[in-house]
């Protein structure tokens, strides 16, 4: 179980997650995506109409419902998600007095018959985001190649200590991906560095490049591998796929 997570809104959390899945799919993965973002943008990338839905993730986390009834397959062979909408934001007040709030998202992904799970998280780090943080085992944080990148990264990184300290011991980070790079400016390469250097050998060597098609790809309820996948966005996804996939069979 990975979470996808970054409180800054904008670096590209779901675009890692949809891609990553599709791609890790396609190689055979039996993958499963968690939207746990009210915004349900990874749900409407992959085709779910969340206007249209029966059941979400907030039936999950607030009612116990099961996972298999609220999990849609996807156009992708594999590739499995559960849903969610704006419903969701209310999760986060309804669960403020409930009995193991932290952990229901945990509870409700035992046994899940999985290879892969990725868990988008909203950008914020409230009780969705400790949720999928006490769910994972495995941590992606995608930053996007620009000034303000590492701010507030230490905000998370403290986050994510007290969570592993208090709640889920084995949480550790799988790498960091860079997003929106543009290779030819002095500052995407300033700023590759920077993260690099406070994130010594864990950032990923596959830098997600800034891309018109990738852009375009949800709108069309696509993941890059079916919209363009000679673009460089796809390339540069379909290499970050198999790093991760590399360093998840290392652990």
């Amino acid at each position: 179980m990975i979470a996808v997570t970054n409180q800054k809104g904008g670096v590209g959390k779901t675009t890692t997650t949809v891609n990553l899945g599709a791609y890790l799919a396609k190689a055979g993965q039996k993958v499963l995506i968690i939207d746990l973002d009210p915004q349900g943008n990874a749900s409407s990338g992959l085709g779910i109409d969340k206007n249209n839905l029966e059941k979400t993730l907030y039936d999950v986390l607030v009612d116990s419902a099961p996972l298999a009834e609220v999990t849609h397959a996807t156009h992708y062979k594999n590739l499995s998600i559960v849903p969610s909408s704006a419903i969701l934001a209310a999760a986060e007040v309804e669960l403020t007095q409930a009995d193991h709030r932290e952990s229901r998202l945990k509870a409700a992904l035992q046994d899940a018959p999985f290879d892969l799970i990725f868990i988008d998280c909203p950008p914020s780090l409230g009780l969705l985001t400790i949720n999928g943080l006490v769910a994972a085992q495995r941590l992606l944080i995608p930053v996007q190649a620009e000034y303000y990148a590492l701010e507030g990264l230490g905000q998370l990184l403290a986050t994510v200590g007290r969570v592993k300290q208090a709640l889920n011991p084995q949480l550790n980070l799988i790498g960091v991906v860079l997003t929106m790079h543009t290779a030819r400016t002095s500052l995407s390469q300033a700023v590759a560095a920077e993260v690099e250097q406070h994130f010594p050998r864990q950032v990923f060597t596959t830098v997600i490049p800034r891309n018109i098609r990738l852009a375009e790809a949800p709108s069309h309820a696509k993941a890059i591998v079916d919209y363009d996948r000679f673009s460089k966005g796809a390339r540069a996804y379909k290499a970050l796929a198999k790093e991760v996939l590399a360093r998840v069979s290392q652990t």
